[in-house]
């Protein structure tokens, strides 16, 4: 991505749904798919950090590794909110999501290797950066996908 460096650090993709279906997610989970916003949460620690592992979700094509590239295929990315850290922030992040009123969270979404609920939570409404940020304090920026993620 142009406008990330290859550092490391956390974030939450925003994506958009724009029909309701039943997807498959990996061999033995199937979700319903709603109207709406989902918030994925998760961190690039590793080699290419941010631009790498955002580059690689707003690619609808690809190997399916982890539970969000099936969900991918369904939505749109709209928003990222992220921050340059080599701390992982992402369970914070994903407490904090759980814990705000207006949020759905979709249980065992890409957290089957850590504790937490969840890191992939619904809203049927445009998802509020500035009372995220709030809530997990810290350097949080945001910026909005381009049309061109949304094509890849």
């Amino acid at each position: 991505m142009w406008f990330l460096k290859s550092d490391p650090g956390t974030y939450a993709l925003i994506l958009q749904s724009y029909s309701e279906a039943r997807i498959q997610i990996g061999q033995r989970h199937q979700m319903d798919l709603k109207l709406g916003y989902y918030i994925y949460v998760g961190s690039a620690l590793g080699p290419g950090g941010l631009k790498a592992r955002l580059s690689r979700h707003f690619r609808k094509s690809k190997p399916h590794h982890w539970h969000i590239d099936y969900l991918r295929e369904f939505v749109n990315p709209m928003e990222v909110w992220y921050s340059f850290s080599p701390e992982r922030f992402e369970h914070r992040w994903a407490q904090a999501l759980f814990e705000m009123n207006g949020l759905h969270h979709i249980q065992g979404f890409g957290s089957t290797d850590c504790k937490c609920f969840s890191h992939l939570f619904w809203t049927p409404t445009v998802p509020d950066f500035g009372r995220f940020s709030r809530t997990v304090g810290g350097d949080v920026l945001s910026f909005p996908c381009p049309v061109a993620c949304q094509l890849l």
